[in-house]
């Protein structure tokens, strides 16, 4: 069992990329869902799909390569972490890499990259940059 499924599910995805592997499963959960799904729309993985029944569910992420073989996601740094959460305020938000990158967050509106919650002008937990 693990503390934070959050840091070991973009580590997971991180790791996948490293050795070519062409999907990760992770037990499912809605707030990794919720994840995954922006981080499909940032252009970070290519598909997301739900599996099993009840207690049994998983989330199989098909993961996102360029023509070259080189893997979508380079990076990730985790901001908030059990022991310590980071808030950031609507003003707070600056680009990740140059716009290269996203910072993922937690908000009253649910979860966002930098780019939606600077255009909602809304603030929220920093969960981790990735580029």
């Amino acid at each position: 069992m693990t503390n934070d499924p959050v840091g070991d599910f973009v580590i997971r995805l991180k790791n996948a990329g490293a050795i070519k592997k062409g999907s990760v499963s992770v037990p499912h959960s809605a707030f990794k869902y919720a994840i995954a799904e922006k981080l499909k729309d940032a252009g970070f993985v290519k598909s997301i799909e739900k599996k099993g029944k009840k207690a049994r569910k998983t989330l199989d992420v098909t993961l996102k390569y360029d023509e070259a073989g080189g893997h979508a996601i380079q990076g990730v740094k985790r901001i908030s972490k059990p022991g310590r959460r980071v808030y950031r305020s609507a003003r707070e938000i600056v680009p990740i890499r140059y716009g290269h990158g996203a910072l993922i967050l937690s908000t009253p509106k649910g979860v966002m990259t930098d780019k939606e919650a600077r255009k909602e002008k809304v603030g929220g937990e920093a969960l981790f940059e990735i580029w």
